[in-house]
């Protein structure tokens, strides 16, 4: 089973990119229901899912769980 983060900091560093939700979807293959879940509950996201999202914010996955 593969582990899973909590993306604590997508939120800041999509909103310090200026992109929407919407737009984030469109650059990193996330569709919009499961970032949005990811920004405002504890749901947590498989190692890809983080990866995608990291690349089209143009950060290290890392820098999203803290």
């Amino acid at each position: 089973m593969p582990r899973l983060y909590r993306l604590s900091r997508l939120k800041e560093h999509r909103e310090r990119r200026g992109l929407s939700q919407h737009e984030l979807t469109k650059l990193s293959d996330v569709s919009r229901p499961t970032i949005a879940r990811l920004e405002t509950t504890d749901t947590r996201a498989k190692p890809e899912t983080a990866r995608k999202l990291a690349k089209a914010l143009k950060v290290r996955s890392e820098d999203l769980y803290w």
